[in-house]
């Protein structure tokens, strides 16, 4: 493109839109409406654009190769996803380049040379700001949101966080009436945290409660976990139940529970979001939501490459989760029938059991 000639920015400021929805309608990729897509068009007419070739190569898989970032890397969470992306890449005949960005300095600059050797990338929630988002997007490679809703049109795919939160929390106050619950876990940087959060605070208020003002902030692995039960022990400020945000959250509390003699759930209910494969493998068994983590991964994965190969896909993918009542909440091993917003299923709660035993 020789000097001076108009550019993605220039189309994008003459049709009122963002950098990357001028670069899908000039691709011809993604989900923009109508008006959108012909004001992007006229200025591209006008002032008589020309798409940059390089861009035009990783479309057509030049690079051979797709990119994924994610805030970390460590964990059972994210190998599962790793895992999942891998297993498509692979199929595909296609390399993986994994960017991990916890603690990076610079990473946008580390992402933005990733999305230079990469045909498409799919991008974690909270992994990078959406202005760097969108100037991946803006160079031509096909991006794809993974566990967060889109950002400004890019297509994604995820779990509602927000229901089966609500169902989890309604299931602790009614089946087995806990009262106070608390919630432990840090929305700020985590779209998935923030909307459990707001399932949370949904399910008191669905049962006209008023839920807790603020969570219990900090990290999200085991060890926080403990900690986080340590400093409420220390506070004296011990809820009945505690809502996870995540299922190692949830295991570093019942390990720091049993150091400090207490009894799970007699002296404290817990929960989890997950259903790693430990959560059912410890004693009390874990209560907790499952998500198919590794479909998580393999699905962007798969967009990605329809994007790649000029194909469309859905805007916003939701995988479906299930709620499952463990020995950690009061409840049998019985697993709760599938569907994200179940309440209870079959599993068995005490109100059911003295229900049963009254007939």
């Amino acid at each position: 493109m020789s000097e001076g000639a108009p550019t993605l920015k220039l189309i994008a400021e003459r049709a009122g839109v963002s950098i990357a929805t001028a670069s899908r309608v000039a691709r011809g990729i993604g989900q923009v409406s109508p008006e959108t897509r012909t004001r992007v068009l006229t200025a591209i007419e006008m002032l008589g654009y020309q798409p940059d070739h390089a861009g035009r190569a990783l479309v057509n898989r030049r690079r051979a190769a797709l990119g994924i970032v994610l805030p970390g890397t460590a964990g059972p969470y994210y190998a599962d996803v790793i895992s999942g992306f891998e297993r498509e890449t692979v199929s595909a005949r296609l390399g993986m380049l994994i960017l991990g960005t916890h603690l990076i300095r610079q990473v946008d600059d580390l992402a933005l040379e990733m999305a230079g050797r990469v045909d498409g990338i799919a991008i974690f929630g909270g992994a990078l700001p959406d202005v760097v988002v969108q100037r991946i997007a803006a160079r031509g490679v096909a991006v794809v949101m993974l566990a967060q809703p889109p950002v400004d049109g890019i297509p994604a795919v995820r779990v509602d966080n927000v229901a089966p939160t609500a169902v989890l929390t309604r299931h602790l106050i009614e089946e087995h009436g806990y009262t106070p619950l608390a919630f432990l876990g840090s929305p700020e940087g985590s779209p998935d945290v923030g909307e459990r959060w707001a399932g949370f605070q949904a399910g008191h208020r669905q049962l006209g409660l008023e839920p807790p003002t603020a969570p219990l902030a900090g990290g999200m692995t085991q060890a926080d976990g403990a900690r986080a039960l340590d400093a409420l022990l220390q506070r004296g400020d011990l809820p009945r139940a505690l809502v996870c945000a995540n299922d190692e959250l949830a295991l570093g509390v019942l390990t720091a529970a049993r150091i400090h003699g207490l009894r799970v759930p007699d002296d404290l209910a817990l929960t989890g979001w997950d259903n790693i494969h430990m959560g059912d493998l410890v004693a009390p068994s874990l209560t907790t939501v499952h998500q198919p983590i590794a479909e998580l991964g393999a699905v962007a994965a798969r967009m990605l490459l329809a994007l790649i190969e000029g194909r469309s896909v859905s805007h916003d993918t939701l995988l479906p989760t299930t709620n499952i009542y463990r020995e950690s909440c009061g409840c049998s091993r019985r697993p709760a029938s599938a569907g994200a917003t179940n309440d209870g299923g079959e599993a068995e709660t005490p109100a059911r059991r003295r229900s049963a035993s009254e007939h």
